[in-house]
């Protein structure tokens, strides 16, 4: 048995469809058919070699929900329900050791540093081959943490769940939220999506949104967001004073950067309150760097900045939920559907900022 596979091979060239033999499970493995994958932007940034995670060949894709096939052996869900063939399931993309002192003392699994991802991490010459979700197989390690889906959702609104829900919701373990807050979000992608929900569920007051796309400011305030701001079409100035009218002039309680350019970070603590918070997510590759006054913009303002580093299971537990409790303003995220062999166009359309989410359905 051969499962489709579109496959990296060369960084910045054309994904390769590539048939791979499905091997034999080992005890514990699982045999998933991709029913829906995501298309991340931190692909973009694998696909042009830009993350120095990623090895060659591999199969892409980090965000997946299938139906499991074949369990070698017994295996249950986070919630302990025993899995079965026929099951709709979505995993935590990362797998970490469980032992090491970030894992086991300090409660940290994200930070691991034997953590590795399904599409990101592993080549498709390593056994068990299919390591991504852009392929019509995947095969799932005995250590990946799994959640049973309804078998009546539609997987392609819950992929994001995976990673941008769950690296947004890994915000909220820093930000104590109070009903009033006025919150910044920088970058109207799934990412800052997410985080305009979550602080929105928090009971945010005002909802800021800085980004250079209409549709997809537009789309936020489905959301949650009650301000839009087109960086294409304000100043820094401009903004700056927008948000001081709309805070007393104090700047927003907490922010979270969801671009992953130095440029956001310079202009987004600025505009955090003293005593606020400023959080950092969208850096899934490097991208430069920014000069801090550290006197005025970090130590006399008593400023809080926290980095984001990727997500655990607890993370993507509550994206799930999140997107459980409303499928249908979800759905509204998934711009473009498409199948397995236009792994290629879906890059470009993201790329492009023509989608907003893409997604693979194999």
């Amino acid at each position: 048995m051969k499962s489709t596979a579109m496959v990296l091979t060369a960084f910045g060239r054309k994904l390769e469809q590539k048939e791979i033999e499905i091997p034999q499970l080992r005890e514990g493995e699982i045999l998933v058919k991709i029913t829906a994958a995501g298309v991340c932007g931190s692909d973009l940034h694998m696909f042009k070699g830009n993350d120095p995670r990623t090895p060659l060949p591999i199969i892409l894709g980090h965000e997946g929900v299938g139906e499991i096939i074949e369990i070698k052996g017994k295996r249950f869900s986070v919630d302990q329900e025993e899995l079965k063939s026929g099951d709709y399931i979505i995993w935590n993309r990362g797998v970490s050791c469980g032992h090491c002192y970030y894992c086991a003392v300090v409660g940290t699994p994200a930070l691991c540093p034997r953590r590795w991802v399904y599409g990101i991490t592993k080549p498709c010459d390593q056994r068990p081959y299919l390591n991504g979700c852009y392929a019509e197989y995947i095969i799932l390690s005995p250590d990946t943490d799994i959640f049973k889906l309804p078998p009546d959702i539609d997987p392609a609104i819950i992929v994001s769940a995976s990673c941008s829900g769950a690296t947004a919701a890994h915000c909220f373990d820093y930000v104590k939220p109070r009903t009033g807050d006025v919150v910044l979000i920088q970058g109207p992608g799934p990412l800052g999506i997410f985080a305009a929900y979550f602080a929105s569920l928090h009971g945010a007051g005002e909802i800021i949104m800085i980004g250079g796309t209409d549709k997809r400011l537009e789309m936020a305030k489905k959301f949650g967001v009650t301000t839009v701001l087109n960086r294409k079409h304000t100043s820094e100035e401009q903004r700056k004073e927008i948000i001081k009218e709309l805070t007393g002039g104090r700047g927003v309680d907490y922010a979270i950067e969801a671009v992953g350019t130095a440029a956001a970070v310079k202009e987004g603590l600025s505009l955090v309150r003293t005593g606020g918070i400023y959080l950092s997510a969208g850096f899934g590759d490097p991208n430069g760097s920014v000069e801090v006054d550290c006197f005025c913009d970090i130590v006399r303002k008593n400023l809080t900045y926290q980095g984001i580093w990727v997500s655990d299971t607890r993370h993507t537990r509550m994206a799930l939920q999140g997107v459980l409790r409303n499928p249908s303003l979800f759905e509204t995220l998934v711009s473009h559907r498409l199948p397995l062999v236009e792994a290629n166009l879906a890059l470009t359309l993201m790329d492009q900022k023509k989608a907003v989410k893409a997604v693979l359905i194999p």
